[in-house]
């Protein structure tokens, strides 16, 4: 199941750099997982400082 990011974001984008597959990008005030591309790792939620990734 794919992650995906709350309004919890801060976007100071940690998660973009830490995704392997490349499925985050920055979206209107917050980031955004693309679902196709999203391989369910959890690298993204790993590093968020307020834990705004996870599987939905």
């Amino acid at each position: 199941m794919a992650y995906k990011i709350s309004d919890d974001c801060v976007a100071c984008g940690a998660c973009a750099g830490e995704c392997p597959v490349g499925a985050i990008s920055e979206g209107d005030g917050k980031y955004e997982i693309d679902a196709d591309q999203c391989i369910s790792c959890g690298a993204c939620a790993g590093v968020c400082p307020v834990g705004a990734p996870a599987e939905a």
